[in-house]
């Protein structure tokens, strides 16, 4: 562990990223061509003080969970990634199951401010999302694993499909169980996380277990999802997945369906988002 050198490659890394890059609009009397400290750790979830300490090369020891969210917020390639952990003295991700976004992929979804978006692991982890994300599907930042996977909210904890209308439940299921099926074709045989996943929710469903068993595979291109929120009310909107070519990873975005007012839905939920990520700035 060399917790000068990390804090000193945090600030080299700080310095390089435009606020632009990031969706931040920036002011008039900005002083910095770079991101400022407060706005690195609202990106990472994680509190202004804490990433100072960071920064400072203070007895701070960051979890794998936070080097992952750092590596994303300053939009950290592969190397420079894997050079952050060992820094930090933890033990670099192999590749299977990388939970790593390209700063490609992140400048495709800083581009789509005006829906719902997300990246999302082939184990159904949110890895990063835009603040109409959150609006609509719920703050997700702090979760630890298996909570960060969908499937495992939605199997072992049945308050999270109240999202969705129940009539919709059954076939929500099916299509997580076939993601993860693919999912697990892809992965290797012997892999941990998709392993305790597959026990964890086999032990609490029986509808898990079911469809675990029937083996089908699907791969999920556009599908249709009605949203139940609690402030705009029900938003009736189409979901369409770009892939990674090894699959690994997917972009997710939102749109209103036609002959529905849910565009204009959409456009109260961008003022929700905005309005969520105000009052949390101001914690």
């Amino acid at each position: 562990m060399d917790l000068p050198e990390l804090g000193a490659f945090l600030r080299s890394r700080r310095d390089r990223i435009t606020p632009e890059q990031v969706g931040i609009v920036p002011g008039p009397r900005r002083r910095v061509p770079g991101l400022r400290r407060d706005e690195v750790a609202v990106l990472a979830g994680a509190s202004v003080e804490y990433y100072i300490e960071l920064e400072q090369g203070s007895k701070v020891q960051p979890s794998p969970q936070m080097l992952a969210a750092l590596s994303r917020a300053l939009r950290l390639t592969g190397d420079e990634r894997n050079h952050l952990y060992r820094l930090a003295g933890r033990p670099v991700p192999a590749r299977t199951g990388d939970t790593h976004v390209e700063p490609a992929m992140l400048a495709l979804l800083d581009r789509l401010d005006d829906t719902p978006a997300l990246i999302v692991s082939d184990l159904a982890e949110s890895l990063v999302a835009n603040d109409m994300a959150r609006a609509l599907l719920g703050e997700r930042r702090g979760l630890t694993w298996p909570r960060t996977s969908q499937v495992y909210r939605w199997f072992v904890e049945d308050e999270s499909r109240g999202i969705h209308p129940p009539e919709d439940h059954a076939r929500l299921s099916e299509s997580l169980v076939a993601d993860l099926r693919l999912a697990a074709g892809r992965r290797a045989p012997d892999d941990a996380r998709l392993r305790e996943l597959v026990e964890l929710c086999t032990a609490a469903s029986d509808e898990f277990t079911r469809l675990w068993e029937e083996r089908t595979v699907k791969l999920r291109r556009v599908d249709a999802k009605v949203f139940l929120h609690p402030s705009i009310g029900t938003l009736d909107l189409l979901c369409h997945n770009l892939h990674t070519d090894d699959g690994s990873q997917h972009l997710l975005w939102f749109t209103a369906r036609e002959g529905t007012d849910s565009g204009e839905r959409l456009a109260l939920l961008r003022v929700v988002g905005a309005q969520s990520m105000t009052a949390g700035d101001a914690r």
